[in-house]
């Protein structure tokens, strides 16, 4: 009995309390999954913030530049007022908010202004770093496409040095011939053409080789491969790799492609080979049996004709015009540089390629005459 009244005073005196869960009832791996949704809320979290940040600082140096423009063609009669201005106003800005204010800086944000006019037309995706970049480029149709490309492809400012550098707009625009280059709003019934995506000559400097008799395709290829993510970036949108010495085997005989690439937005295999001398005809008829195999026997319904890419140190236009045949481009010749030319060298030969270009446009143009006339 004495047990009993006990047990019951030690139950009526004892107050509720939650009950703790062992070590053992909850396992790591549970805890996981957990931690994952966690993490990736707060990476969200951090990156608008981040991006919230860039914009309004964005914002802010153009604000600053229309206001420095705007104080500045109040006082615009008198000689070096606009100097004196930034000056002046630099010594008090840096006291109070650092270097970042320094008169060089407002120089930028003044020219930040006057080089993109509509502030709602800034991209949210791009830094001041970006338009820094972007402020150096003199022609605005290059500027605007730099720009749209950057925000576009996620670029970031190394990327986009590079390819100012190595001029993208103007071997894009040369090399594809855009229809329209900077408003390309794409309706559901235009699809991208193949020639939109390959660009002549490509830039390799990335590879840090140097052009010598040792040099081999296979040495090439596994330097590209090396280098793949900047070699995409090369050769542009929606790329991406799917494998190297891809082997083909048409009735016994067997074929090796050096690499087949992926592209989303022409949603077809990019088949690309390199060649290190001069391009010949029979390397082009070569192409043409890969992209017709691909094309006949490997893509789906939903898929375009594939697209075949030779990388060439050196070509004939007109052997690669005659061997090609008529109709749609499927395949295309391209060389390629393995250092960085000089911005005269690059635009030099993009002045040859655009003479040579002219000239094909007017061979077709007579052509095409002859044919309407014999068909009268």
């Amino acid at each position: 009995m004495k047990k009993q009244r006990k047990k019951s005073r030690s139950n009526q005196g004892e107050k509720p309390t939650r009950r703790a869960l062992a070590p053992s009832t909850v396992e790591p791996i549970e805890v996981h999954g957990l931690y994952e949704q966690v993490r990736a809320i707060l990476d969200e979290a951090q990156g608008r913030a981040a991006r919230s940040i860039n914009t309004e600082m964005v914002r802010a140096y153009w604000l600053i530049g229309q206001a420095i423009v705007m104080h500045e063609q109040k006082g615009k009669a008198r000689a070096g007022y606009g100097q004196r201005l930034i000056e002046l106003l630099a010594e008090r800005l840096a006291e109070e908010f650092g270097k970042g204010f320094q008169a060089r800086n407002l120089w930028w944000m003044r020219d930040f202004f006057l080089k993109f006019a509509k502030m709602n037309a800034l991209r949210s995706e791009l830094s001041w770093t970006h338009y820094r970049l972007l402020l150096r480029v003199e022609n605005p149709d290059a500027r605007a496409f730099y720009e749209q490309e950057a925000a576009g492809q996620n670029w970031s400012t190394r990327e986009l040095e590079r390819q100012i550098t190595t001029l993208f707009f103007e071997r894009a625009a040369l090399s594809q011939q855009k229809r329209v280059m900077l408003n390309r709003v794409r309706t559901g019934a235009e699809k991208y053409a193949a020639e939109d995506f390959v660009k002549d000559p490509y830039v390799l400097e990335f590879l840090h080789l140097k052009e010598a008799p040792g040099l081999n395709e296979s040495q090439l290829e596994t330097a590209l491969l090396n280098h793949l993510q900047e070699f995409l970036l090369e050769l542009g949108k929606g790329f991406s790799f799917v494998s190297r010495q891809q082997r083909i085997t048409i009735d016994g005989d067997h074929f090796y492609i050096d690499m087949v690439l992926y592209n989303r937005l022409l949603r077809c295999f990019v088949l690309v080979d390199l060649k290190m001398g001069k391009l010949m005809h029979q390397d082009i008829g070569q192409m043409l049996l890969y992209t017709n195999y691909y094309t006949r026997a490997l893509r789906e319904e939903w898929e375009n004709p594939a697209v075949g890419i030779l990388l060439c140190a050196d070509k004939n236009d007109a052997v690669v015009r005659y061997t090609l045949p008529e109709g749609p481009q499927q395949v295309f010749a391209s060389r390629y540089r393995l250092y960085l030319p000089s911005p005269e060298e690059l635009e030099a030969e993009l002045r040859r390629e655009q003479a040579a270009w002219a000239q094909r446009r007017r061979l077709q143009e007579a052509e095409g005459r002859g044919t309407r006339e014999s068909d009268k």
